[in-house]
């Protein structure tokens, strides 16, 4: 199985618009592959501009908010870097395309790491954050998930969240039960 890290990617289009999305990111030997699902705005700004902003935070709102239509989060500009970072980010990586192979689901863009950088102390683990990271990625997947499957996921999942969660991770795990609801009420 191979080591997927998860992050939230910045890309740019031509015009310079700014599209923030969460993806994890699968390292092969040094290098890291960004695999976007067709079609996406993801795939469409790799093809135009091949550098990519992989940002590390614990902030699992933002995740969250991702996936549920709120992408406003401030952003902050990397010195000599077309693509910015999120100002959330403790660390940020810069990545540029050196290869790239062609899929009809999802193509690969081989990357190298062109710059990281360190911004903020990384306090620890939690398990809400956990929690709604992987509800984060159920929620990507609704589509393709059966109710059961959902259900379940979401009984062991609460466990965590109603035992160790903050308000930050209780945010997040609100907007994401808003999706999983609306789609159970139209299954």
């Amino acid at each position: 199985m191979p080591y997927i890290r998860e992050s939230i990617l910045t890309t740019v289009d031509e015009a310079g618009e700014v599209h923030i999305a969460p993806l994890g990111i699968i390292q092969e030997g040094e290098n890291w592959i960004i695999a976007p699902f067709r079609p996406s705005k993801t795939l469409e700004n790799l093809l135009v501009n091949q550098t990519a902003v992989t940002s590390y935070t614990d902030d699992v709102r933002i995740f969250a908010g991702c996936l549920t239509g709120r992408k406003d989060w401030p952003l902050a500009v990397i010195e000599n870097c077309s693509v910015p970072r999120l100002s959330a980010a403790l660390s940020h990586s810069v990545l540029e395309v050196i290869e790239m192979q062609q899929d009809e689901l999802r193509p690969r863009f081989i990357c190298r790491v062109a710059s990281e950088e360190m911004h903020a102390a990384y306090l620890g683990m939690n398990r809400a954050k956990a929690a709604v990271l992987e509800l984060a990625i159920l929620v990507s997947r609704l589509h393709i998930l059966s109710r059961k499957k959902i259900e379940a996921e979401l009984t062991y999942l609460n466990i965590a969240i109603e035992k160790t969660a903050g308000p930050a991770e209780q945010e997040a795990w609100g907007w994401l039960m808003e999706r999983v609801n609306a789609h159970l009420r139209q299954s």
